[in-house]
């Protein structure tokens, strides 16, 4: 399944990423598990996006929790507990 990961604020600038467009195995079924996914990689995003992180996320533009269901072709958004403008 494909997912569309935004990255903002100060999670951007630590993943020098702000977008990706990526193919999750079949068992990654939430936002949470997503994250997770994502913060095996190891190194910065483990560090940026791991369990000891506080990290906000939105699914489709609608602030959600890890056990929010994602869907293919859908937005998932990882960014801090607080932004600026």
């Amino acid at each position: 399944m494909k997912i569309e990961c935004r990255f903002f604020a100060s999670v951007r600038e630590q993943l020098d990423c702000s977008q990706e467009f990526v193919d999750v195995p079949d068992h990654i079924n939430t936002v949470g598990q997503l994250r997770r996914w994502l913060a095996g990689r190891g190194g910065v995003w483990a560090s940026v996006l791991g369990d000891a992180q506080t990290v906000r996320m939105a699914y489709q533009h609608q602030m959600c929790d890890g056990d929010m269901p994602i869907a293919a072709d859908q937005e998932v958004a990882f960014f801090p507990p607080v932004t600026g403008g």
